[in-house]
C-alpha cells in the first residue's frame, strides 16, 4: 500500500497516539459508567458559560444578519474598530501605550503563533522554549521550518533558569517563547526574571547579529490567582511580541480569536506588522473570524469567573495534599504539573484509569514523571474523585 502522508505527519501521529490512547479511553469509560462517574481532568476546555456580554452581543450581530456584507471580508488585520478596543486592552495589561496598527487580529493565539512563526522564521531557526511546555509548540514551529529547543526550568516551582537559557542560546536562535500563566505548571513569571531573560536576549541578539524575539503566549494572562498585576512584556524588552486570546477570557475557546500585539516601541515594528499580514492572508486564515471579532470588540471589558476557578484548584489541592502526591500550587492557568509515585508517569496513569480518573502524561509536555490534571471542570466531578486518588496513591506505598 502506498503512503498516504508526508513522513512528519506520519511521525507526529505516532507520537500522538498516548493522548489518542487517554480520549478514547475516556470514551469507552463513560459509556461503561456514566459521564458522572468518569473524572475527567485530561481537556483544558473551559467548562464555565461565557459571560452576559457575549450572549448580548450575538444577538446585536443576528439583529444584523440581514444588512448586505454582514458576515464579508474586512482588512486583513482585522476590523478598525476591534483592532482599537484590542489595542486598548494591550495597552492597558502592557503598561506602554500601543495602536491599532501595531496589532493583529488571529485566529486565536494558536493561529497568532503561527502568523509569527511563517514572518519571522528561517529554514533551520532555533525557538527556545521553557520546559515543561504546550505540546504544541513543536508542531507550530516546524510548520515553518524551526525547530523547538526545549530548556529545562528549575524543578522545585518551574520557575525560569535564566542561566540555562543563556547557554541555549546559539546563532541560529530566533526567538524564545514566555508562557505565562503556564500550561502545563501554572507558574507565573516575575517581572525581574523576565527583565533579566531582556537583558540576555538584548546581549545575544548584538552578539550574533540578528534580532532574537520574546514571544510571550498569554491566552491565560486574565486567570491570575496572586491578587498582582501580571509584568509587562513590552517593559521587559524591546523585542517582545504579545500574543493573546480570547479563547479562556470570555469562554470562546471555539470561536478562536485572538490577536498579535509587537511591541510598539520596537525598531522597525512597521516592517514587522507588514510580514504579519501577509502571513495571515497567505496561510489562509484571510483574516479572524467576522463574528469572533464583533463578539470580543463587544464584550472586551468582560471578566472571566476567577473565583470560581481558585475555589477549584483549591478543592483539587487538598485532594492531591490528602492523596500523598507533589504537587506546586498553580499560580494561574487551570492546571496542576503534579509529580507521579513513579519516573515513568504512565504506571501510574495507568493506576488512575482504574480509578475512573482521567490525566494527561507529562512527557508530552516534556517532562516526564509527571501529570497534568486540568481543573476547569464541575466541582462534583473534583470532589467524586478524591477516593480514587487515594486508592491509586495507596498502590505505590
Amino acid at each position: 500500500m502506498h503512503t498516504l502522508l508526508s513522513p512528519a505527519i506520519q511521525a507526529a501521529l505516532g507520537g500522538g497516539s498516548a493522548i489518542r490512547r487517554m480520549f478514547e479511553a475516556g470514551i469507552e469509560l463513560k459509556q461503561k459508567y456514566g459521564a458522572d462517574n468518569v473524572y475527567d481532568f485530561s481537556l483544558g476546555n473551559p467548562d464555565l458559560a461565557p459571560p452576559p456580554a457575549v450572549k448580548a452581543a450575538l444577538a446585536d450581530i443576528a439583529a444584523t444578519a440581514d444588512q448586505p456584507f454582514a458576515f464579508g471580508y474586512m482588512p486583513n488585520a482585522g476590523f478598525p474598530s476591534t483592532r482599537a478596543a484590542f489595542a486598548r486592552l494591550v495597552s492597558r495589561e502592557q503598561g506602554v501605550e500601543t495602536t491599532p496598527d501595531a496589532l493583529l487580529a488571529t485566529v486565536g493565539a494558536a493561529g497568532g503563533l503561527n502568523v509569527f512563526f511563517h514572518a519571522v522564521l528561517s529554514p533551520g531557526d532555533e525557538v527556545l522554549v521553557p520546559s515543561p511546555y504546550f505540546v504544541e509548540y513543536g508542531a507550530y514551529c516546524a510548520n515553518h521550518g524551526g525547530v523547538l529547543v526545549p530548556v529545562p526550568t528549575h524543578p522545585d516551582d518551574f520557575s525560569l533558569d535564566l542561566d540555562a537559557i543563556a547557554a541555549a542560546i546559539t546563532p541560529k536562535t530566533r526567538a524564545i517563547i514566555i508562557n505565562t500563566p503556564n500550561n502545563p505548571t501554572g507558574q507565573i513569571y516575575p517581572a525581574e526574571d523576565l527583565a533579566a531573560l531582556g537583558r540576555i536576549l538584548e546581549v545575544a541578539s548584538a552578539r550574533h547579529g540578528r534580532t532574537i524575539y520574546m514571544l510571550s503566549d498569554e491566552p491565560y494572562r486574565a486567570l491570575n490567582y496572586t491578587g498582582e498585576p501580571l509584568p509587562s512584556m513590552f517593559k521587559a524588552y524591546s523585542h517582545s511580541v504579545v500574543v493573546g486570546s480570547f479563547s479562556k477570557t470570555l469562554c470562546l475557546a471555539g470561536e478562536r480569536i485572538g490577536y498579535v500585539a509587537p511591541n510598539p516601541g520596537m525598531e522597525g515594528v512597521g516592517d514587522l506588522m507588514a510580514g504579519l499580514i501577509l502571513a495571515n492572508r497567505t496561510l489562509g486564515f484571510v483574516n479572524a473570524p467576522n463574528i469572533g471579532q464583533r463578539i470580543a470588540e463587544a464584550a472586551i471589558d468582560a471578566a472571566v469567573d476567577l473565583p470560581t476557578y481558585r475555589r477549584r484548584r483549591d478543592k483539587l489541592a487538598s485532594i492531591l495534599t490528602a492523596a500523598g502526591i507533589e504537587f506546586f500550587l498553580p499560580k494561574g492557568a487551570f492546571y496542576f504539573f503534579a509529580k507521579t509515585p513513579t519516573a515513568d508517569e504512565s504506571v501510574f496513569i495507568d493506576a488512575l484509569l482504574r480509578q475512573r480518573i482521567l490525566a494527561v502524561a507529562g512527557t508530552g509536555f516534556g517532562l516526564g514523571g509527571h501529570m497534568r490534571l486540568a481543573f476547569c471542570v464541575e466541582d462534583a466531578t473534583i470532589e467524586n474523585s478524591a477516593p480514587g486518588f487515594l486508592e491509586a496513591m495507596r498502590e505505590f506505598r
